[in-house]
This record gives structure tokens, C-alpha cells and sequence, in this order.
């Protein structure tokens, strides 16, 4: 089974940035999707960025696009989100994850392993 651990979150201003990690070990990295999800008090979690197998990326929100970007280091088995201009909307538990239905980004539903998430908060 995968294990995920994410990392990099806290306290940022508005128009600040931050840079998230998910760490992951227990599966073949380099054959996975990895997809950011996001959820905010009292509302349901939603897909943020995916990057395929092949370092291809799908954005699951229109609302990050310009913003946020999403990368990935085989070697290190680690993907990261790197996010600029953020907004207090963007405030959030940052969750990383993947799917056993293959390295493309997908349906959301077909996301079945995930992280326990980090706080990202964007107030001044």
C-alpha cells in the first residue's frame, strides 16, 4: 500500500507562496498519477492539479490556474505544489494522492490512497 506524507504548509500572506511536498513510498512512484486535492472547513474536498505518469498535467480547479503548478522528482518519490498569488480562498487541508487505475490523471473517484494532509492558511 502507499504512504503519503505531506509537507509545507502554515501561515502565508495574501499574494504570498508556498511550496507543498508529498513523500511517498510503498508503490512504484514513477508509474502513479499524483493529484492535489484540497478541503475547506465545511466543504466538500475537491481536485486541485494532477501530473500523470508521463509529467503531464490536468487541473481539476480553473480557480489555481496561473497560480499553481505541480511537479515531480522520480528519484526522489516526491511531488510537489508550488503556489503563488495565494488567496484567502485558497485556504485549506492540502491532501496528495494517487489511484490504482493508472498513471494518467483521471476521474476523481478513481483517487483511492491518500496523505492526512497540510494546513495551508492565507490571512494577513
Amino acid at each position: 500500500q502507499g504512504h503519503f506524507v505531506e509537507s509545507g504548509g502554515g501561515l502565508v500572506q495574501p499574494g504570498g507562496s508556498l511550496r507543498l511536498s508529498c513523500e511517498t513510498s510503498g508503490f512504484i512512484f514513477e508509474y502513479y498519477r499524483i493529484g492535489w486535492f484540497r478541503q475547506a472547513p465545511g466543504k466538500e474536498r475537491e481536485g486541485v492539479l494532477c501530473i500523470s505518469s508521463s509529467n503531464t498535467t490536468t487541473y481539476y480547479s480553473d480557480s489555481v490556474k496561473g497560480r499553481f503548478t505541480i511537479s515531480r522528482d522520480n528519484d526522489k518519490n516526491t511531488a510537489y505544489l508550488q503556489m503563488n498569488s495565494l488567496k484567502p480562498e485558497d485556504a485549506a487541508v492540502y491532501y496528495c494522492g494517487t489511484s490504482t487505475r493508472g498513471g494518467h490523471c483521471g476521474p476523481l473517484d478513481e483517487y483511492n490512497y491518500w496523505g492526512r494532509g497540510t494546513q495551508v492558511t492565507v490571512s494577513s
